[in-house]
């Protein structure tokens, strides 16, 4: 019944109490009716204790989690049961005096806590508001097919906090093939966005210009110096295919994982590199695709992912969680089990990007004109 308190006080038309308003409010109401309770039955006692006193705590009840107007209506209520019990002779009228005061300036602070705290909450929101148009704005949907490929990618945000991550994905067909990027700037909020931004613009011009990933890699290096302090950097791993054939260059990067017939396996690089920002010198990793594989790129969020200690097993899950259906279905089973593993509390942002290969393009044929059949018979 205290439970339907609370929606009878809120406006019309108001929006319905969050569970932490509710609690808050039910709170302060039980305490409301023990106080008077208690005051009711202590009434014949000789050594009364002014229990009364105790209602100064549920306007604050209430306004660690509710509005203001809820807050005014609890501390209305407590400051009425003081002056109803003060009217009635239950109380001396020194310490009825003393309590109404201490309500009403209890109610308040409370009410000036829960202006503060709203506002709070309401910028966190258009903040976040904010910093989710920024992130799309720098990730722009990949997939379902990019080439020969079939591609999905997606950004778990670690927080509902308007902090922005750095991390960055991007698929493109060029004329050398299919090539998608994956990285991670160093740092959080709008610096790593602009950044990330920076690479992405490069990379989506540099990507069909080179022959050769590592003169992608020079170029992305330049463009990140030019834009950072000596303690700035991006790790990345680019990926291409090209008829088959998969090649890697890393940049400090996470592994990519490959999952081919049930087996999981970490594509590492041949020599390690720094990150974008330190001129890394890469060595490419070339493998050869099977129809059906599936390629996991991802940043160091997922690696990081752990609760009581323990990491979230990626690559003994990963072929159950993103072997089946579209890699679009991968990922969201991905995250899914994610977020179950770590209580749905993230430290870091992650970005995913799931490939498939189906297998080599069946040959074209020309179709010749039926008036060319034959043509050369006399």
């Amino acid at each position: 019944m205290l439970f339907r308190v609370p929606m009878q006080l809120m406006p019309s038309g108001g929006r319905p109490l969050s569970p932490g308003s509710r609690a808050g409010l039910g709170a302060a109401l039980v305490l409301l009716a023990l106080v008077a309770a208690v005051e009711l039955a202590d009434r014949h006692q000789e050594s009364k204790i002014n229990f009364v006193a105790l209602a100064v705590l549920a306007p604050s009840l209430v306004a660690a989690f509710g509005s203001w107007p809820m807050v005014l209506v609890i501390g209305t209520l407590a400051t009425g049961l003081a002056a109803s019990l003060a009217s009635s002779g239950y109380l001396p009228s020194e310490a009825a005096a003393v309590d109404v005061v201490g309500i009403v300036l209890a109610t308040a602070i409370a009410v000036l806590f829960a202006v503060l705290r709203q506002r709070q909450a309401e910028q966190i929101v258009e903040l976040s508001k904010l910093a989710s148009v920024a992130q799309q704005a720098v990730l722009r949907p990949v997939g379902p097919r990019v080439g020969s490929l079939a591609v999905a990618g997606h950004y778990i945000s670690a927080t509902a906090k308007a902090d922005i991550g750095g991390d960055l994905y991007e698929a493109i067909d060029t004329p050398y093939g299919v090539r998608v990027l994956i990285g991670d700037v160093r740092g959080k909020g709008l610096d790593a966005v602009r950044l990330a931004s920076i690479v992405l613009g490069s990379y989506r011009h540099v990507a069909y210009e080179r022959a050769d990933l590592r003169a992608i890699v020079t170029d992305l290096d330049r463009a990140v110096a030019r834009n950072v302090g000596d303690e700035d950097f991006v790790t990345a791993a680019l990926v291409e295919e090209r008829g088959g054939t998969l090649t890697i260059v890393n940049c400090g990067h996470p592994p990519p994982l490959l999952l081919r017939r049930g087996q999981v396996i970490p594509l590492e690089p041949p020599a390690p590199a720094p990150p974008l920002g330190f001129m890394p010198v890469v060595r490419p990793r070339v493998e050869r695709l099977e129809p059906g594989d599936r390629l996991l790129l991802f940043t160091d969020g997922l690696g990081e992912a752990r609760r009581d200690g323990e990491f979230f097993p990626t690559a003994d899950r990963a072929w159950r969680l993103l072997g089946h259906g579209t890699v679009g279905d991968g990922l969201a089973s991905l995250e899914t089990a994610l977020v179950e593993w770590v209580r749905g509390r993230l430290d870091d942002d992650i970005a995913l990007v799931l490939l498939e290969y189906p297998g080599p393009r069946p040959a074209t044929t020309v179709a010749v004109p039926s008036w060319e059949v034959g043509g050369s018979e006399g």
